[in-house]
């Protein structure tokens, strides 16, 4: 079998959601295609991913494209991958992706028998960024306010979820975002007053009974994470993730220090060396690579391998179109040490899930593998007639 072309799609733009969604399609000279997604849609960044994909896709023609861990290395070691960095890892995932959708249609197996197997048939989820609501078409413009908040999370845990993520920081009650240099330098008073007034209404909506995780989008840095996580220790979050920039390996070992909240980190981490200086100190807890800029299956299945030596949990960032999903659920399915799928508010909104043929939705808090061949998923002929498409042959 032999790759014959490469299809670069550009599909709609999702505004309210800031993205733009890129997909390579690979296809062969036995009628068997795959697809992956380039990640790093959000801020629409995934449009700079185009140029790589049309270089790299020169390169993969007359490839064997079950040969897909020898193409994964090449790819890696091209002059400017060896440093890695967001975008040109999220093209070379895009492929990666791809091919493992190949090998599993091939073989006529969902992607999990490629990887080893399931641990599980069902996968424990949270509900996603409930601080921009929970279904809320326009949740970039949703307000800050405390009632809002709340709705959210009664929608939510009325829904079965026994999980939720927020993100305390990001916002005041007037939906002003906090000012760069208050998130790094200082948190006031006020800002601390009104964070402690929303745990305390998350807290009374949810229960004592549902986990609480804390999402900082890297918002603070070492001195004002340990203000945030202090504040909030009363009201045992299970996880306090992005306290700090990745890179800042000393931010997290003061933050570590100081706090009993375990800490997660990785959607901006990229190929296991990205993860590697903060699990091997023992100052993450749970790694949280993203399929669509990691490295795709193939690294994020190293990274959960390096994780498990560390004794870290893995948790994939997941927050782009159904392909991502149908990924991410298989690669968690065949992991000993996943803990928990992160559900973007943006997965459960029409806008999304009619991008492509298939709708995976948790019941009750939980997903159920896809048994489909491959990763399960592919984009609907909808999807498909808006988009750009530029053939690579």
């Amino acid at each position: 079998m032999k790759i014959t072309s490469v299809d670069i799609i550009k599909l709609n733009a999702l505004p309210s959601a800031g993205q733009t969604p890129v997909i390579v399609r690979i296809n062969t000279d036995e009628g068997i295609y795959g697809y992956g997604e380039a990640g790093v849609s959000i801020m629409n960044y995934s449009l700079g991913c185009i140029e790589l994909l049309r270089s790299f896709s020169r390169f993969l023609i007359g490839k064997n494209p079950l040969s897909n861990d020898v193409i994964y290395t090449e790819l890696v070691n091209t002059f400017w991958a060896k440093g890695n960095g967001g975008v040109i890892m999220a093209a070379i995932s895009a492929i990666d992706t791809a091919l493992w959708d190949i090998k599993g249609k091939f073989f006529n197996v969902p992607l999990y028998e490629l990887l080893g197997g399931k641990y599980r048939d069902k996968l424990w989820s949270y509900a996603s960024q409930l601080q921009n609501g929970w279904k809320y078409e326009d949740f970039l413009g949703s307000p800050g306010d405390l009632q809002f908040l709340k709705d959210a999370c009664k929608s939510a845990v009325d829904e079965g979820y026994t999980c939720v993520k927020i993100d305390f920081v990001a916002k005041d009650f007037e939906g002003r975002h906090i000012s760069r240099d208050e998130g790094q330098n200082h948190l006031s008073v006020k800002t601390m007053r009104e964070i402690e007034k929303k745990l305390e209404a998350v807290r009374e909506v949810i229960g004592e009974d549902v986990e609480l995780i804390l999402e900082n989008h890297c918002i603070t840095g070492a001195s004002t994470a340990i203000q945030f996580a202090k504040l909030a220790e009363p009201f045992h979050p299970m996880l306090l993730e992005e306290p700090a920039n990745p890179l800042d390996e000393l931010d997290y070992k003061r933050i570590r220090e100081a706090t009993s909240i375990p800490l997660a980190t990785g959607e901006r981490s990229y190929t296991r060396r990205g993860f590697l200086h903060l699990l091997k100190n023992g100052y993450l807890d749970v790694a949280q690579p993203d399929l669509g800029n990691c490295g795709g299956i193939t690294e994020g299945r190293k990274i959960s391998d390096l994780a498990e030596t560390f004794g870290a949990q893995i948790q994939t960032h997941t927050c782009n179109t159904p392909i991502s999903v149908a990924a991410a659920l298989h690669l968690e399915a065949a992991i000993p040490n996943f803990i928990i799928h992160e559900h973007h508010t943006n997965n459960t909104l029409k806008r999304c899930t009619e991008l492509c043929v298939y709708d995976y939705q948790p019941v009750d808090g939980y997903f159920s593998v896809p048994d489909l061949p491959g990763i399960g998923n592919e984009l609907s002929e909808k999807a498909l007639a808006e988009a750009t498409i530029e053939t690579v042959k």
